[in-house]
């Protein structure tokens, strides 16, 4: 039976990093909008206060209230807690959606070893430490889903190549799509399916700024893309909503480019 609107993950529990704003935000919405009950968590506490408080406004008590949890997802103590706490909570988890990441190396003749750390931390250590503890949980249950964000950037960003340099974020993107892939073959068996998004240019609070200042240039993310646009949040939940249902039952270890052709 196909889902209607407003219920393809309904009474599912969904747990999303880097909640606070931009993707991560878009995609808790997304989730709570579908049915799902909501454990959100990011570093920062006060832009989680704001989307915990959306995500209230925007179902009208249909869901249980989320559980907002301020943490760093690249310190395995405080992943552990987190989990705990939703556990504790909730009694399970469904889905977890990976989307902490971002960072800033410069040129790779410029870049130091102390950003390429931070990024390699925050990128992958993060995904690591939350599909740990989740797949402990969903391999028990024979049942979950775990989504990654990836990157268009795993292939090169031209903008960001020739105009800022970030192969550190490249590299760690890069190795979203191959811990997915390993990831996903390892929980085959027990009936979890992992998958990632890989979002091209989307403009955040974050991003749009920068877009603005390049867009038209050589290489800006308008030319570059194919169908002449930069993403928004909501096309990357959309994504997500779809690898999280029902409907994606049968897809595992797959990176799902979100990039308008590029």
């Amino acid at each position: 039976m196909t889902e209607r609107a407003g219920d393809r993950v309904a009474g599912k529990v969904a747990l999303v990093t880097g909640a606070a704003a931009g993707i991560g935000r878009a995609i808790a919405l997304r989730l709570a909008e579908e049915g799902a009950s909501l454990v959100i968590t990011d570093i920062d506490a006060a832009g989680l206060a704001e989307t915990e408080q959306m995500i209230k406004a925007g179902n009208g008590g249909a869901n249980q209230p989320p559980l907002a949890i301020a943490a760093d997802v690249t310190d395995e103590p405080a992943v552990k807690a987190l989990f705990a706490s939703a556990f504790a909570a909730r009694g399970r988890i469904d889905i977890l959606v990976n989307d902490v990441g971002g960072g800033t190396s410069g040129h790779i003749w410029e870049a130091k070893v102390e950003d390429w750390d931070h990024i390699i931390r925050l990128n992958l250590r993060s995904a690591f430490l939350c599909t740990r503890e989740a797949a402990a949980h969903m391999r028990e249950r024979r049942s979950g889903r775990i989504i990654n964000l990836s990157s268009g950037a795993r292939e090169g960003t031209p903008w960001t190549a020739y105009y800022i340099g970030n192969s550190a974020y490249s590299a760690a993107k890069a190795g979203i799509h191959g811990f997915t892939r390993g990831v996903a073959l390892e929980l085959a068996e027990y009936g979890v399916t992992v998958n990632a998004v890989a979002p091209g240019p989307i403009e955040t609070e974050r991003t749009g700024p920068g877009f603005r200042k390049i867009e038209q240039l050589e290489y800006g993310p308008i030319r570059a893309t194919p169908l002449r646009r930069i993403g928004v949040p909501a096309d990357i939940a959309n994504a997500v909503l779809y690898l999280a249902s029902d409907e994606a039952n049968y897809i595992t270890g797959t990176t799902l480019s979100v990039a308008g052709g590029r």
